[in-house]
């Protein structure tokens, strides 16, 4: 079974201890608490989403 496949491609980050507890509180506040991962790529999602 698994995941199923999907057109992505993976990407590495390093983020500062600090960031990461940024994103911690973040996703603890989420009804229903996302990985990182999935939290990071909702954040990305917003982030895009926003005028410049």
């Amino acid at each position: 079974m698994g995941r199923p496949p999907v057109d992505s491609e993976a990407v590495n980050v390093r983020m500062t201890v600090a960031a990461l507890k940024s994103l911690d509180d973040w996703r603890r506040a989420q009804e229903d608490l996302p990985g990182r991962p999935e939290a990071i790529r909702r954040l990305v999602e917003i982030g895009l989403r926003t005028k410049k």
